[in-house]
């Protein structure tokens, strides 16, 4: 190297980033090549990371996830549990749900599915490895690699649950553990839309005739060891574009979401399944419903953390989509314009993830 040259004349991301991906090995193929730091592209800048002093503050006891019991919600408890839905989602968008119906042995299977897919040798996983965000069945190491400043430590399988769906696509190795996940999540989301359109005072079939839970994506996470947990995030901050996200978690922990100043740990409750409004459905309940920043911490711990989750979203590409009419009056104008889920999607797909301009195309 020349006396004096700047070292970042000589530091090549892009190229950096082109033999990461070439190379199909994920973060957990980095792992398992031995390497004891991370390399310079997963580095988030200091103010995205948690720091001691955000740790140390003080955290007002109030602020926790609610969990909440759907035990006998066709029943005279209907009432209650839609007003607890109503006031999580109102103010801060988040909360689990127990007693959800769906049997713990699902979950745990789904969970072990997405864990054995990530842990099969490196030549069988690459076959499944690319980009193409329209394929039926994609895996990679974060889905906005070249446009991120900074990726995050983790890998993804996607499965698109389109109506046409090729079942045979999805590796054989967790194939019928999602089967069986999507269709008993997918029962939960009718349920709890039917809720949350109650919570908004609008009839209950109003966000399922919208064909908010039709367009469904899952999405299995794998945050391997990291070697260096303070240098990067398992998923950096952003919210969900879609109406409604539906997860289970393993019990490592890690997920965090913001309220305010403060970042809460969405600590695991056993066979629970974590809730969040996304921005779509914050557009469509006027902001009567909140979507809200979250985060995944990098994973500190030997063993890796396991994550699934399933994105509703409405099915129709072309039809207009903005805040509910029954929401609006001359004292609560509409707070966003009209918009196609076409156009919606192609503005997301435009740019990093966490993105906080995001919303401002669509505000009035």
């Amino acid at each position: 190297m020349e006396n004096g040259r700047d070292e970042e004349e000589v530091y090549d991301r892009a190229k950096e980033l082109k033999q990461f991906d070439d190379s199909k090995m994920g973060v957990k193929g980095l792992v398992d090549s031995g390497i004891t730091s991370i390399p310079r592209f997963f580095i988030h800048p200091p103010e995205y990371l948690p720091c001691t002093a955000s740790v140390a503050a003080p955290l007002p006891a109030s602020i926790i996830i609610p969990t909440i019991d759907l035990s006998g919600f066709e029943s005279d408890r209907r009432s209650i549990i839609v007003d607890r839905i109503r006031d999580a989602s109102s103010k801060l968008g988040f909360f689990q749900v127990t007693n959800h119906g769906i049997p713990f042995e699902i979950i745990d299977r789904t969970i072990a599915g997405i864990k054995a897919f990530n842990e099969q040798p490196q030549e069988i996983k690459v076959l499944h490895y690319n980009r193409d965000m329209g394929c039926s069945v994609s895996y990679s190491s974060n889905y906005d690699l070249y446009i991120s400043k900074a990726a995050s430590w983790r890998d993804t399988i996607t499965v698109n649950w389109g109506p046409n769906i090729d079942i045979s696509e999805i590796p054989e190795i967790c194939r019928s553990e999602l089967v069986e996940w999507y269709r008993e999540v997918q029962r939960l989301g009718e349920t709890l839309m039917e809720m949350l359109s109650e919570g908004l005072g609008v009839e209950r079939e109003r966000l399922k005739a919208l064909s908010c839970t039709k367009g469904t994506t899952v999405v299995g996470n794998y945050y391997p060891p990291c070697p260096q947990p303070d240098m990067t995030l398992g998923f950096a901050s952003h919210t969900d574009i879609v109406a409604l996200t539906m997860l289970v978690q393993d019990q490592v922990g890690g997920l965090q979401i913001k309220h305010g100043k403060h970042w809460v740990d969405a600590k695991p409750v056993p066979n629970a399944i974590v809730i969040n409004i996304g921005d779509l459905l914050q557009i469509l309940s006027n902001e009567a419903y909140r979507s809200v920043e979250h985060r995944v911490l990098a994973n500190h711990l030997r063993q890796p953390r396991i994550s699934v989750a399933i994105f509703f979203n409405p099915s129709k590409g072309e039809d207009f989509y903005g805040p509910l009419p029954e929401l609006i009056s001359p004292d609560k104008p509409a707070l966003y314009r009209p918009f196609t889920l076409s156009e919606y999607l192609i503005k997301f797909y435009s740019k990093e993830l966490g993105d906080k301009s995001f919303l401002s195309n669509f505000q009035i």
